[in-house]
C-alpha cells in the first residue's frame, strides 16, 4: 500500500482540509499548488439512468413516511471503520440505509424531512461531493479522490439515486439546529448522532431500527432477483470448492477459504459473513472461521458459505461433504438423518403456517434417529419435552435471510419467531448433528463428527421454493455431483 505522507505533504490531520488558507499544505510551493488546480479534464457523468432498485427504495421510504409522519428520521450509511493504525476495514453501509436508498457511500446520510403541511416527509441523501481540486483537497487530503478514487458527483448520485443529494459536511450543524421530533438510527455515524444527543431518546430510536427490520421480513421481486443470484453464485462457489480438494489436503481449509472467496469477489461483492470451511473434528464447532485445519480423506467437510451479491443480497448454503468423494457407512447414516429432518423442515415451510414449525419438525426427525440409535433415552416426545436432543443439535433450524445473512434480526419475537410465514419471505432451513471430539455419552466412532445441511427456502403462494436447490442434497446425489466434478472420485 502507498503511503499518503511524503516530506511534501506533512501528516493530513495536523492542518484540517477547511482551515486551510490559499488552497496550501506546508511544504507545498504556490507554484506546485497553482499547477495543480488546471489541466484536469471534465469527467462529469451526463445522462444517467437510476439504478435498478430506485424505485423500489422510493416505496420502502414512502410506508417509512408513513409510519413516522411528522418526524425528522436519519437514517446513516456509517463510516470507515479502522483496522489498525492508518489502514481500514472495506467499507460496508449499513442495512437500513441501503434498504432505503440502494446507495453503498460512506459518510452518507439519508434524512427524511417532515413537510410544513404535515402530509408525508421529503428525503435527501447528504453525501461527499467531488474533491475540491481548487483547494488541493483531491490530491493532498487523505480521502481525496486521488487516493481513494473517483465519487460521484452530487448532481450523478441525484440521478442513480432518483433522489435529492447536499453536502453531508454541512448536515450536523443542520441536525442541531433543528426542532421538532427526530429519530435516528443508532450504532453507524457517531457525529450524527452526537449532533442528535439532546434530541434523540433510545426508545424512539429503537422503534425506527425495528420498524426498518420488521419491514424486510417480505421481499420484493427484486429483492428475491438478487437473492436467487446470490444463490447461484454460491451454488458454483461450491463446485469450484470441490474441483480443489486435492489441494486443500496438501495445504489446509484455507484454500478452501480463499477457492470461495475468488468466486465470491468475481461475481459479487464479497462473502456474505465469513466462510465456515470446517473439516474433520472442526465441523463440530458451529462458527469455525479461523479455517486453519488439516483437509484429510476420509473426513468430512462442512462448507457452510454465501455469495454477497454488489447490492448486497446474501446466499447463506452449507453441506457437508465427504473429502475424498464417498460417504462411510457411520458418516452417511448420520448425513441422512439430518437429510430427512431437513426434508421434513422445508416441508413445513408454506404461508400461513408457524415460522417455528419448521424448526419443530426437524427437531423431531432428529429426536428420533438419536433415540433409534440408543443414544439418549425415548421416547421422542419426552426427549423433546426435555429439550435433550440439543446436546447434539445445539442451534435453531433456521433465519430470516437477506441483506443482512441473519436478517430483520430487530424484529419483535412476536413478528418474526413467534410470527407467521407469509410469501415472499426467504428463509433457511439448516438442520444439524454435532458429535464433539470428547463426547464421551455417544460412541467413540461418532466423535468428531459433525453435519448440517442448509437452504434458502422463498415461500410463496402455494408452498415454498428452494433457492438453492441446484447444489444436490441426497447422500448418493452429492456423491456422483462430486464425481462429476472431480472426474475421479467414486
Amino acid at each position: 500500500m502507498t503511503d499518503e505522507l511524503t516530506p511534501e505533504t506533512p501528516d493530513k490531520d495536523e492542518q484540517p482540509i477547511k482551515q486551510r488558507k490559499n488552497g496550501l499544505y506546508p511544504g507545498v510551493s504556490e507554484e506546485l499548488a497553482a499547477n495543480m488546480k488546471s489541466g484536469w479534464a471534465d469527467t462529469e457523468l451526463r445522462d444517467l439512468a437510476p439504478i435498478e432498485q430506485a424505485p423500489n427504495a422510493a416505496r420502502r421510504r414512502a410506508a417509512l413516511s408513513r409510519r413516522f409522519p411528522g418526524e425528522r428520521l436519519v437514517i446513516p450509511a456509517g463510516n470507515l471503520k479502522t483496522r489498525s493504525n492508518d489502514t481500514e476495514y472495506d467499507f460496508r453501509a449499513s442495512t437500513e440505509y441501503v434498504y432505503l436508498t440502494g446507495d453503498q457511500t460512506e459518510d452518507s446520510v439519508l434524512v427524511l424531512e417532515p413537510r410544513e403541511n404535515g402530509e408525508g416527509h421529503d428525503a435527501t441523501v447528504h453525501r461527499l461531493p467531488r474533491s475540491n481540486r481548487e483547494n488541493g483537497e483531491f490530491w493532498l487530503d487523505g480521502m481525496g479522490e486521488l487516493w481513494v478514487g473517483r465519487r460521484n458527483s452530487l448532481t450523478e448520485a441525484e440521478a442513480l439515486l432518483g433522489v435529492p443529494c447536499a453536502d453531508v459536511r454541512e448536515l450536523a450543524d443542520t441536525l442541531r439546529e433543528a426542532t421538532g421530533p427526530v429519530r435516528v438510527v443508532r450504532g453507524h455515524d457517531a457525529g450524527m448522532e452526537a449532533a442528535l444527543t439532546d434530541k434523540v431518546t433510545a426508545e424512539r430510536d429503537e422503534e425506527l431500527r425495528v420498524y426498518l427490520s420488521e419491514a424486510r421480513l417480505v421481499k420484493d421481486d427484486f429483492e428475491i432477483g438478487e437473492l436467487q443470484k446470490a444463490v447461484d453464485s454460491t451454488v458454483r462457489g461450491f463446485e469450484d470448492v470441490v474441483k480443489v480438494l486435492d489441494k486443500a489436503e496438501a495445504t489446509s481449509e484455507r484454500y478452501i477459504e480463499g477457492t470461495f472467496f475468488l468466486r465470491a469477489r468475481v461475481e459479487g461483492n464479497d462473502v456474505g459473513y465469513g466462510s465456515i470451511c470446517a473439516a474433520g473434528p472442526h465441523a463440530t464447532t458451529l462458527h469455525w472461521v479461523r479455517n486453519n485445519g488439516r483437509v484429510r480423506s476420509g473426513d468430512l467437510l462442512l462448507l457452510d458459505a454465501g455469495v454477497e451479491t454488489n447490492t448486497l443480497y446474501t446466499a447463506d448454503v452449507t453441506r457437508t461433504l465427504p473429502v475424498n468423494g464417498t460417504y462411510n457407512d457411520l458418516q452417511r447414516k448420520i448425513y441422512d438423518a439430518v437429510y430427512e429432518a431437513q426434508e421434513a423442515g422445508i416441508a413445513a415451510v408454506k404461508p400461513g403456517a408457524a415460522f417455528r414449525d419448521f424448526h419443530d419438525a426437524a427437531q423431531r426427525v432428529l429426536a428420533e434417529k438419536l433415540v433409534e440409535w440408543g443414544l439418549v433415552e425415548g421416547p421422542a416426545d419426552r426427549v423433546l419435552e426435555l429439550g435433550l436432543q440439543r446436546r447434539w443439535t445445539l442451534h435453531g433450524t433456521g433465519h430470516m435471510l437477506g441483506l443482512d445473512v441473519h436478517d430483520c434480526a430487530a424484529a419483535r419475537t412476536e413478528t418474526y419467531v413467534n410470527g407467521t410465514l407469509e410469501p415472499g419471505m426467504v428463509l433457511t432451513v439448516e438442520p444439524g448433528l454435532y458429535f464433539q471430539a470428547d463426547d464421551l455419552s455417544v460412541p467413540e466412532e461418532y466423535r468428531g463428527i459433525g453435519v448440517r445441511i442448509e437452504d434458502d427456502i422463498l415461500v410463496t403462494e402455494d408452498g415454498n421454493r428452494n433457492l438453492s436447490a441446484a447444489l444436490p442434497r441426497r447422500s448418493d446425489e452429492v456423491e456422483a455431483w462430486m464425481a462429476g466434478l472431480t472426474g475421479h472420485r467414486a
